[in-house]
């Protein structure tokens, strides 16, 4: 699932590119694991798009995880879900997607405890670095990284202004992943992940 250690989250904000291509040239350039993240669509339609995205990873043998819908993961077959603090509850979103993969948003090592305890296969921790990507609180540094990775057993997918400038450190600091959005689709999309993919080949990823 962590491939490289790049995982990317999809983006609207920074490009005009349907979701489709957007993500289409980032797996072209080698990304492995997406996270299809849309607020500002209705069900239905968030349903249609996750349902092409399904078949596209799936061609490149990639991961897909889809934030916030449990449901809407399962009857696309997607690999899992992504929940935020305030979304269903792991317990509960447990019973609709069964194994499949279930990450949990956490801005501490007391969230990332509770995640990990109640059985979330992976967490993002965050915001690492300043985002304007979304309103994610104050960034917590890469320290804390390595705290959390001490004090639990699933890994961490550090997410959060992260970018060229900044990914080893996250790396180094022992996260298993980096989620990137801005990075990545502000620009060439596909040069701006072959040059975070090589900076984690440099780093040993």
């Amino acid at each position: 699932m962590y491939q490289k250690g790049l995982c990317f989250i999809t983006d609207r904000t920074c490009t005009d590119l349907p979701v489709a291509e957007m993500v289409r040239a980032v797996l072209e350039a080698g990304v492995r694991f997406i996270q299809y993240r849309q607020k500002d669509l209705s069900r239905r339609e968030i349903y249609s798009n996750a349902l092409m995205l399904r078949e596209l990873t799936r061609s490149f043998s990639a991961v897909l995880i889809i934030n916030d819908h449990a449901d809407i993961a399962l009857a696309v077959d997607a690999d899992g879900v992504h929940l935020g603090q305030d979304d269903l509850p792991l317990r509960e979103a447990r019973k609709i997607i069964g194994p499949k993969i279930i990450g949990i948003s956490t801005h501490s090592l007391q969230q990332a405890e509770e995640a990990a305890a109640g059985g979330a296969d992976y967490i993002g921790f965050g915001p690492v670095f300043h985002t304007s990507t979304k309103d994610a609180g104050t960034p917590k540094g890469v320290d804390i990284i390595r705290t959390i990775k001490q004090n639990v057993n699933i890994p961490v997918v550090a997410i959060g202004g992260i970018g060229r400038d900044n990914i080893s450190e996250v790396i180094n600091a022992g996260a298993d992943a980096a989620a990137v959005a801005t990075a990545i689709c502000r620009g060439d999309i596909r040069q701006n992940s072959e040059q975070l993919l090589n900076i984690l080949k440099l780093s040993g990823r």
